[in-house]
């Protein structure tokens, strides 16, 4: 028979509660803090439902009412440097942290009452969850995406544990600094079980960041219980799994969570990492809007009147009246305050007209307003030095192009402290699988940081740093295609992010990706990534194909306030061309494509790899052909003024790319070619592409996949033969 030995966590998990000895030694001004905090919430989330009620909410209204003792007390000791995300239902969180930045010494409702800050505090949410211009995300964000980056609130996510990798990054970046402020994360029991989230306890704790996960377990997943979703209804169980303490908590009980969260301060604040804190909360009302869960049947009426019974204000008020701290006039003062504030900030924003509340047309935002913001205006390139290579003030020689990445990646590194690497393998393997991070490691040891196969986590957690502002993080997507699992973050954070929040919050990420066609990797390691990302118009994107242009390029990229995606085509890795033998400082101006073969026949426009193919091809066929390389490949980098001059010289367009037929970057382009250009094409705009189907292993079916020499030659011979003038 087998010796058996009971194994248990490292880390420590227990559940706090508070006691009555506890709350004597509260004192009466910090109990009335909390209280004041508690009713102000309380009232302006029943404005909000009163408003949504009223058909002025557009879009969903999340209530907190019943899990507002989890936020105050969470954040009863949190410093205005301290950082949070939250989740779609992040009303309280966002106003409590608000509270703490404009009333660092505490509120106190009876004695001084709502002040002008508070008022406006109060009146600028309420304008952004109506979606109006006075808004702190100035109408865009409204209910579910609330950002006040001065009061340390960075961002409501409404993708269930969206926000859990970019609080990392925020506490990535507050250890770096090194002034003990900590990150908090708030999320409920329906995010516990998402990929995202897992990841992210895996790399806080392997950090050692100083991130708070906070789990509102308030049952219910929309109309889902917690025992449906996982065996182990105790979610701060995760915590210990981790290796991290976690406390669980009655969320109802708002000291309980005080104490709970100021031991895991005491952990993240001496550096010794992240900690996990479960809340039991309870929501009052459905999923959304003012009705109950009962309503619909999946929750009784008898468990919503045991919750509320432990209703967490009533909890606060009875334990200060108890102790002769707050008269009953004063508790009632403190009522009539709130109620006033959030009827005088839905009154400021809304007119009556026949006994019906309405939004004044002046209060929303202008129509033309729809896309400013949407990316930065590069006003940050004030002052670079821009240069091309015929045209080079210093010596140029044959580079290897792999070798000009790790050299200018290095040269970046060592002349701006805020730049970072992160990756797969991006450490070892003499410079990661291909040696673009060659010497790096050696070099900063600090700053090359390798990750688990974890890219959703990794590269929100690189999300969550470039939007603190501290730091450039540089990261590796080792293929494309892996792109795809880190979608969420790529797409719908980091792309969405500057747009969503207003339009003034930049994202300097850069994203290295390499596309792998050719490589004999198959269908899940080959994609070309331009077509993908050229759908998010947040993301900026460059495609060198010299190794001039890709230190041109990157420097431009790491100079960007925007996201910006550089494409490397691994044919290109081991291949020599005309780049800088000893000047890695200066910048190519994103949106500025090349002629790098002229002629009049017809105009190809292309990029990576296929940019010497194509000039390749015409040289072999003796055709007068005009190639194009494009270099930024985003909407708004397209660079209509080369293209413009040389179809109204050619009056033919090619669009030629690597890729298969779907996800094609080609298509949006010859679109826009066709609808720009119209009067000047003499034909349609022609498209040289791959199959239909992404690459096979086999090396027969790969290359029938995508596009060759072969296949230039047959589509420069077709557009020659279209327009009168076949090659013979």
């Amino acid at each position: 028979m087998p010796d058996i030995v009971k194994l248990a966590p490292e880390s420590a998990w227990v559940e706090v509660r508070s006691t009555a000895a506890d709350w004597d030694a509260l004192g009466a001004p910090a109990l009335r803090d909390m209280l004041s905090q508690l009713h102000l919430v309380r009232a302006f989330e029943e404005v909000v439902l009163e408003l949504d009620a009223e058909g002025l909410v557009h879009g969903p209204a999340h209530s907190s009412i019943g899990q507002e003792g989890g936020a105050v007390g969470a954040l009863a000791e949190a410093r205005s440097s301290d950082l949070i995300t939250g989740s779609h239902r992040g009303h309280h969180q966002f106003l409590v942290k608000g509270l703490r930045h404009l009333q660092p010494d505490g509120l106190d409702l009876c004695t001084a009452g709502v002040g002008p800050a508070v008022r406006e505090f109060l009146r600028r949410t309420l304008a952004e969850i109506l979606g109006l211009s006075d808004g702190f995300c100035r109408g865009r964000g409204g209910s579910m995406h609330l950002r006040w980056r001065e009061a340390g609130a960075m961002g409501t996510n409404a993708i269930v544990g969206g926000g859990v990798p970019i609080a990392a990054g925020l506490a990535w970046a507050k250890r770096r600094q090194g002034q003990g402020d900590v990150a908090f994360t708030f999320f409920g029991d329906g995010a516990m079980n998402i990929g995202a989230v897992c990841e992210t306890l895996n790399l806080a704790a392997l950090w050692n960041l100083p991130l708070c996960f906070f789990v509102e377990n308030n049952g219910y997943a929309v109309s889902t219980t917690v025992a449906e979703e996982t065996r182990e209804t105790r979610l701060s169980s995760r915590g210990p799994a981790y290796g991290m303490p976690a406390f669980r908590v009655d969320g109802m009980d708002p000291l309980a969570v005080r104490l709970a969260v100021r031991m895991a301060l005491q952990t993240m604040r001496s550096g010794a990492g992240p900690t996990l804190v479960e809340a039991e909360v309870y929501r009052y009302f459905h999923h959304g809007g003012g009705l109950p869960g009962s309503a619909f049947g999946y929750r009784t009426k008898e468990e919503e009147a045991r919750w509320r019974e432990r209703d967490p204000l009533a909890r606060a008020a009875r334990e200060a009246l108890q102790r002769d701290w707050l008269s009953q006039a004063e508790h009632e003062a403190m009522r009539r305050h709130a109620v006033q504030a959030a009827q005088e900030a839905a009154a400021a924003l809304t007119t009556r007209a026949d006994g019906k509340r309405q939004i004044p047309q002046a209060a929303w935002p202008r129509a033309e307003f729809r896309d400013q913001g949407l990316r930065g205006d590069l006003s940050e390139f004030a002052g670079a030095r821009f240069e091309e290579l015929e045209s080079a003030s210093a010596a140029i020689g044959e580079v290897k192009f792999v070798d000009a990445v790790a050299r200018v990646m290095a040269r970046n590194m060592e002349r701006d402290e805020r730049v970072f690497v992160m990756g797969e393998d991006v450490h070892r393997l003499k410079g990661g699988t291909n040696g673009a991070t060659r010497g790096l490691a050696e070099r900063f040891p600090e700053r090359v940081i390798p990750t688990p196969i974890a890219e959703q986590g990794f590269l929100g957690i690189a999300g969550g740093v470039a939007s603190e502002g501290s730091y450039r993080p540089v990261v590796e997507l080792m293929y494309a295609d892996f792109a795809l699992v880190a979608a969420d973050q790529a797409f719908n954070q980091i792309a969405k992010a500057r747009h969503m929040f207003g339009g003034d919050a930049p994202m300097p990420l850069v994203l290295r990706s390499k596309c792998a066609i050719g490589t004999g990797y198959g269908s899940q390691h080959s994609m070309d990534p331009a077509g993908l990302y050229a759908m998010w118009p947040g993301w900026r994107i460059v495609a060198p194909s010299t190794p001039f242009d890709y230190v041109g390029l990157m420097n431009s990229a790491l100079r960007c306030e925007d996201p910006v995606l550089v494409i490397e085509h691994v044919a290109l890795y081991n291949s020599t061309g005309p780049g800088p033998l000893e000047d890695l400082d200066y910048c190519i101006p994103l949106g500025r494509a090349k002629v790098v073969r002229p002629g009049s026949a017809f105009t190809v426009l292309t990029y990576l790899a296929l940019t010497p193919l194509a000039v390749q091809a015409a040289d072999a066929m003796g055709l007068d052909v005009e190639v194009i390389d494009l270099r930024s490949l985003d909407r708004a980098g397209l660079d209509w003024e080369t293209i413009g001059t040389s179809l109204r010289k050619t009056h033919n367009a090619v669009v030629l790319e690597q890729g298969p037929l779907t996800v094609s970057y080609g298509a949006m382009v010859a679109d826009e070619v066709q609808r720009r250009f119209f009067d000047e094409l003499d034909q349609p705009v022609v498209r040289i592409y791959g199959g239909e189907s992404s690459p096979s292993v086999s090396k027969v079916l790969e290359r029938a996949a995508v596009v060759g020499l072969e296949e230039i030659k047959a589509g420069y011979a077709r557009v020659m033969a279209d327009s009168g003038r076949p090659v013979v």
